[in-house]
């Protein structure tokens, strides 16, 4: 099992802290350091000190970091064109030394479109917008060298692209598709996905969309796919501590102890192993207070070498 670091910088949060953070994961073992794309916080309180673009942040930690895997949890769609994002993806795994992984959803928090001028369309254009994104970004990535790529859709057109950069992973940096639903995600996860996670759910649930995962990619002829799972994280030595990092949260501690991985090592230990008898094979930590590092110091002595 690998534990990465997930981060919601759009809660609050500098590039300096998210430096923090990311050498502190680097350094301790963490398998690799992720962060959400969001432009504004979700919920209430201090705003403040604004939101941190996830590509430049990525770029800049790309050159400041030297073996940690770096990506997004998830980049909507909405934000970026497709051509656009090819080359900002590609260009930060040349930067990092082929270390970068690409999470790629629909879109979903309408209100910081609105607040920056994003166009926010209905879901079913943006899952539109999601399939072709998909063929266009793995086509411009696997398009080989010297040749162009042009692509037709409802929603995109692409003419004699020369399909560069090109990235440093081949064929191309591993794709991440995440969420519950029971149909359209399922189908594009097997088309096109590295890795399917499922953010936040129980065990139960997280149980049935695993099942829906494999029988979307045994239609497609595939033989396996990486299973990962994001939960909110808050360990303690005693509970005191765990309680103190639950409420930092901004969770309820008894709740975060079904939904996410709330307790003691040995309690977190055993819920991860409990994930990985699902077929989990990457554990997403979200954690909520940047400024926590002793957080991290316990979960890489006490959690990490278990699992």
């Amino acid at each position: 099992m690998k534990l990465r670091i997930f981060t919601e910088p759009q809660q609050g949060a500098t590039y300096d802290e998210l430096l923090a953070v990311a050498q502190a994961a680097e350094r301790l073992g963490f398998d690799a350091f992720f962060r959400s794309d969001h432009y504004m916080r979700i919920g209430p309180g201090d705003p403040g000190p604004g939101p941190t673009d996830a590509w430049v942040t990525l770029a800049a930690l790309a050159r400041e970091t030297s073996t940690l895997r770096l990506g997004t949890l998830v980049t909507p769609v909405t934000f970026r064109l497709p051509g656009p994002l090819a080359i900002s993806v590609a260009q930060v795994d040349q930067m990092s030394g082929g270390r970068v992984e690409l999470g790629l959803g629909t879109g979903w928090f309408d209100a910081e479109h609105t607040a920056y001028g994003i166009p926010f369309p209905p879901v079913g254009e943006r899952f539109g917008r999601f399939e072709e994104q998909l063929e266009i970004l793995t086509g411009l990535w696997t398009t080989p060298a010297g040749e162009t790529f042009s692509f037709e859709g409802a929603h995109y057109r692409l003419a004699d692209s020369p399909a560069l950069p090109k990235p440093v992973q081949s064929p191309r940096p591993p794709i991440i598709i995440g969420g519950f639903g029971a149909k359209r995600t399922p189908r594009l996860a097997a088309r096109f996905a590295d890795e399917y996670n499922l953010p936040f759910h129980t065990l139960d649930d997280t149980g049935l969309a695993y099942g829906r995962i494999r029988q979307a990619c045994e239609a497609e002829g595939r033989s396996q796919i990486v299973l990962s799972a994001a939960q909110t994280v808050a360990v303690g030595a005693d509970d005191a501590e765990i309680a103190r990092r639950a409420e930092a949260a901004g969770q309820d501690l008894a709740a975060l102890r079904t939904s996410g991985l709330a307790g003691t090592p040995a309690e977190v230990v055993d819920k991860i192993g409990r994930f990985a008898e699902l077929g989990a094979e990457r554990i997403y930590l979200q954690v909520m207070d940047l400024s926590d590092l002793d957080h991290l110091e316990l979960i890489a002595a006490e959690v990490l070498p278990h699992v």
